[in-house]
């Protein structure tokens, strides 16, 4: 198999108002309303469609919603609670700009977890089902990179890393993991809309993960997910140099 494609997203598409970007977004009365309004607005975020710094209207909200602002109000506080949005009290609530130190720890967390995972996958008694599952996820990807579409491309990159945990038999953890992954997938939104992005790389990077999976050998796996994720201190130094990252990071974070 020979892809030679790379896709690109120059600059972030133009800002969005409200109303357009939950103009899909339908409530189901019988849930819970709060946890429904945190959950659309959580994704929007996380997807950099609401933009670091972005001012946040919880009357526009809850009038796209068709919803009262009571439940929009307590969605707020609980984003705020996971710091994807600051409530400023006679200001406003805006959605939080990077953090550098919440970042670094993101990527700790997970290079540390998934090194066990990949080291545990290989060394599996019986893994040939799940390389499978994990053989059709590349070429889903390969098949993502020729259609240039970014968004199944991210989607087969997140089912990669997870069958990892799942063939570790530790699935929760992957969940625990990605609990902590908010910044780490903003930059990722942020670089996949600005940035050209290298897929026939980490198609390769993903293929020698799984050859040393096959082949049951913990430590070629382990090395083969570190050049994929690659070293802390660069990535740490990588996103506080990228002049296409100024203005979502926060600048009293940044070291």
């Amino acid at each position: 198999m020979s892809i030679d494609l790379t896709y690109s997203h120059h600059a972030l598409s133009a800002e969005l108002t409200i109303d357009q970007l939950l103009a899909d977004a339908v409530l189901d009365p019988h849930q819970n309303i709060t946890f429904q309004v945190f959950d659309i607005l959580r994704n929007l975020i996380v997807s950099a469609r609401l933009r670091p710094g972005q001012r946040l209207s919880e009357k526009e909200i809850a009038a796209a919603l068709c919803a009262s602002k009571t439940p929009v109000r307590e969605a707020m506080i609980r984003l705020d609670e996971v710091n994807l949005v600051r409530i400023v009290p006679q200001s406003g609530t805006y959605v939080t700009k990077i953090s550098v130190r919440r970042y670094r720890t993101a990527c700790f967390i997970r290079l540390q977890l998934e090194l066990g995972a990949v080291r545990s996958a290989a060394l599996a008694p019986d893994p040939h089902q799940s390389i499978a599952i994990l053989d059709d996820i590349l070429s889903q990807t390969a098949k993502a990179i020729t259609e240039e579409d970014p968004t199944t491309f991210y989607a087969c990159d997140d089912a990669f890393h997870r069958q990892l945990f799942v063939m570790a038999g530790f699935d929760d953890a992957w969940m625990t993991a990605r609990r902590t992954q908010f910044d780490v997938n903003r930059v990722r939104h942020i670089r996949r809309m600005q940035h050209i992005v290298s897929g026939p790389a980490q198609l390769a990077e993903h293929q020698a993960i799984i050859e040393a999976i096959r082949a049951k050998d913990g430590l070629s796996a382990e090395n083969a997910l570190r050049a994929h994720i690659g070293d802390l201190d660069r990535q740490i130094s990588d996103l506080v140099r990228d002049d296409k990252m100024r203005g979502f990071i926060a600048l009293e974070d940044a070291i």
